[in-house]
């Protein structure tokens, strides 16, 4: 460890900023050295995302100590890096309950602080949100300050350009801070990186891209010199109009382990506070995460099949992409935090024969739904979604659960979707898409392990369309899509209950569909999704286009934002738990 072993004696009298700053400007460091030591503590033994926050220990009591938050509005984008923010800002007593079942949220939320001026869950909202903050505060007649906190990896995005864009050519009163530590969650890419990298080393040659867009720009200073950053905040309080701060920042600061190894450090999960190793996993043989199982078998399938390409918005090590960027780099993109770019290059490499799979999360291809439609979907180019984080995803809550993919894709026409149930059916599904497809397809799954240890079969071809049967019963159906198989199967193990994986939500198996409606009484859908729009909705389409009276009951995710906490206990509130669903079936089956 870089510091020395103290006691919180500043920290543990600072509950909001107004302590923060009835402090001596010299007493600060203290502060951020007992801030930091804090912040690895807690995130040790409950986990979390630890190597931002560490990264914005000085910026952060900078900003409270010079801007009279909550007042002057402070914006965290995407949220990583708000730990030290929330303790300072009267969650200090509370922040082991972090990310946990019924504890503080590991964003910015809104509903949860004053201090929490917009929810930050997906990246490059900051600038838009606080321009938007800076224009009402002048159409109001409020004089306060905007402040917009966004890393180098997130400033790339498209999204964060058009917000510069914007802001150049108003009068108002924003800062933005460019937190450039050259890594979002995995290294920056692109040319933008390029950029800053030359900047800090003095030897860029053009004209200063911020200054171009008619920001005041100044910088790169140290962003660990807390007297520099104060210095500098104070200036800039009284330039008027747009302005942009450049600081220099390590991730992971404070930490040796977490400087040197920045990708595992960004949320480690649980380790040693003192030393500062990770812990010790069992040697136990398990079955394997479905991103690894997706990033071994496209190098297993690219190194056949000469057109296949990968391509991530800035999730390599996350999708399990770096794979095939490590054994055939030159067929591997990751094109940073842009997925509506990363959709169209997937489309663009498609209309020239390539066979591109498109690896983003469930809840990040949101942010493409115009890219997919348009230039994917009506095209009918074979576009290979994979959607890892289908489905809830546990701690990080409700910005990042996936369970909205199936209902804003299903009205697409000439898109396919289909859900492994397991391991074995993500490579053969991936296998199949490969061969040939004429339209695009895409392939939920979701985080975390497995079930199958033998994973690693011969492939075999899919047919499109086709689901089925894992158990036969009476009376009462239940039809499920993806993953949550195994609660169904675990639940109906000592009923006569059929079982039916339908494995596509579109095309939809009608034939096998027919069969279930004509003997079954009651039909039950099964999805880690929202019941809204869903696989359950589809069943219950087809029911009433066929004239079925049959009794239809879905089960999936209600209608509301789920928060966060571990999947188990996510699944016993939604009711998709062994127990709930078991309890579901005996009910349903005594009405039968």
């Amino acid at each position: 460890m870089y510091f020395c072993v103290v006691q919180h004696r500043l920290l543990q009298h600072i509950n909001s900023p107004k302590e923060l700053r009835l402090l001596n400007q010299q007493d600060l460091p203290q502060l951020a050295q007992e801030l930091r030591k804090f912040i690895i503590n807690i995130v040790a033994t409950k986990e979390g995302h630890l190597g931002a926050s560490l990264g914005v220990v000085e910026l952060t009591i900078a900003l409270h100590y010079v801007f009279n938050t909550p007042e002057d509005l402070l914006l965290w984008d995407v949220g990583h890096q708000a730990y030290g923010h929330k303790i300072l800002t009267e969650r200090q007593k509370n922040f082991h309950t972090n990310r946990q079942l019924g504890g503080i949220s590991g964003f910015p939320k809104r509903e949860e602080s004053v201090y929490d001026a917009f929810g930050t869950g997906h990246s490059s909202t900051s600038i838009s949100a606080a321009l938007g903050m800076a224009i009402a505060s002048k159409l109001k007649g409020e004089d306060k300050h905007h402040i917009a906190v966004i890393g180098d990896a997130s400033i790339a995005s498209g999204m964060a350009f058009e917000g510069l864009n914007h802001a150049g050519v108003t009068n108002a009163n924003l800062l933005v801070i460019l937190n450039d530590n050259a890594i979002g969650i995995d290294p920056s890419v692109g040319a933008l990186k390029q950029y800053l990298t030359n900047v800090k080393k003095g030897t860029q040659k053009q004209d200063n891209i911020f200054e171009a867009l008619n920001f005041d720009y100044s910088g790169p200073i140290d962003g660990h010199d807390i007297d520099t950053i104060i210095s500098e905040l104070q200036r800039l309080k009284t330039v008027k109009g747009p302005k942009l701060l450049h600081i220099i920042t390590t991730k992971g600061k404070g930490l040796k382990q977490a400087e040197a190894d920045q990708v595992k450090y960004h949320a480690p999960g649980k380790f040693d506070a003192k030393t500062g190793d990770l812990a010790v996993k069992s040697n136990t043989k398990q079955p394997p995460k479905y991103q690894d199982v997706f990033g071994h078998t496209l190098v297993e399938l690219a190194k056949k099949n000469k057109n296949i390409v990968g391509i991530t918005p800035a999730m390599p090590t996350g999708s399990s992409l770096k794979c095939m960027m490590d054994e055939i780099p030159d067929r591997a993109f990751d094109v940073g935090i842009a997925e509506q770019h990363a959709v169209t290059l997937a489309a663009g490499m498609a209309t020239q024969g390539l066979i591109p799979f498109c690896n983003i999360y469930s809840t990040f291809l949101q942010r493409a739904y115009d890219q997919i439609i348009h230039d994917v979907a009506i095209q009918k180019l074979p576009v290979i979604f994979c959607l890892d984080r289908a489905g809830l995803v546990g701690a990080d809550g409700a910005t990042h659960h996936g369970i909205f993919d199936i209902s804003y894709l299903r009205s697409i026409p000439n898109l396919i979707i289909f859900a492994p149930r397991n391991e074995v059916e993500l490579r053969n599904i991936m296998y199949t898409a490969q061969l040939g497809l004429t339209h695009p397809i895409t392939i939920r799954y979701p985080r975390g392990r497995g079930v199958t240890l033998n994973w690693k079969q011969p492939f075999l071809t899919i047919e499109i369309g086709k689901g089925k049967q894992l158990k036969q019963g009476q009376k009462l159906a239940v039809l499920s899509i993806g993953t949550i198989a195994k609660n169904v199967t675990e639940a109906i193990e000592d009923m006569a209950v059929s079982h039916y994986d339908m494995r596509f939500v579109k095309p939809l198996d009608e034939a096998l569909l027919h069969d279930i409606f004509k003997t079954h009484d009651t039909i039950i859908t099964v999805e880690d999704h929202a019941i809204t729009g869903g696989f359950g909705s589809a069943i219950l389409e087809f029911a009433a286009k066929h004239a079925y009276t049959n009794t239809v009951k879905p089960l999936g995710i209600p209608d509301e934002f789920v928060e966060h906490g571990t999947v188990n206990e996510l699944h016993a509130i939604v009711g998709l738990d062994i127990a709930s669903l078991k309890q579901t079936f005996i009910d349903l089956k005594r009405r039968t």
